[in-house]
């Protein structure tokens, strides 16, 4: 059984070598040349799913204690075979320099006007940028200064209410930090 196994991975590695060196040319073809490697790919690929369903059973029936060893082995390989459908699908859609500037319809001439405009949006982009920020700054500036006039507003209130609670209301006048006038009343003070 385990050499049915042996065999059927020689023929798997045999068949991976082959449809990696193709998958590497699928790219640099066009064509009928690729349409044929394409299909050759496709094939081989198919083979191999048909090997590793062969190699899943052979595993079915190697004995429980020897079993663990060939699992491993063969999941190894479904992971392999997954690599190898994903690069194929990659190496099918992947172009040249040659077909992409036919489709694009892009000389280099025009890759540098993009390139240069690109620049300027994005300088343009950042001056924007800065002027929003400072523009955010003032309106916190701002901000902070009348929050700070209307608390020196309720302050004022609360203080003359107290005052005339207690009758004997006295201008006097005392400088905060920031230059404004605040009236007290003596006898709160005493």
């Amino acid at each position: 059984m385990s050499s049915d196994f042996e065999a059927y991975e020689q023929d798997f590695g045999t068949l991976t070598a082959e449809i990696t060196n193709k998958i590497g040319r699928i790219p640099k073809l066009g064509g009928k040349e690729k349409t044929q490697l394409v299909l050759n790919v496709d094939k081989q690929l198919e083979e191999v799913r048909e090997l590793m369903e062969q190699m899943d059973l052979e595993v079915r029936e190697i004995p429980i204690q020897s079993r663990g060893m060939y699992q491993s082995r063969l999941k190894s390989y479904k992971g392999e075979m997954e690599k190898l459908e994903k690069d194929f699908k990659r190496s099918r859609i992947a172009y040249s320099d040659d077909v992409r500037n036919e489709l694009l319809g892009e000389d280099a001439g025009s890759s540098e006007s993009q390139r240069a405009h690109l620049l300027d949006n994005t300088e343009k982009l950042e001056r924007s940028s800065r002027r929003l920020e400072a523009g955010y700054q003032i309106a916190v500036e701002t901000g902070a200064h009348q929050r700070q006039a209307r608390g020196r507003e309720v302050y004022g209130r609360q203080s003359r209410r107290r005052c005339s609670s207690f009758g004997s209301w006295e201008k006097h006048t005392l400088f905060s930090p920031a230059s404004a006038c605040v009236c007290v009343c003596v006898s709160c003070f005493l």
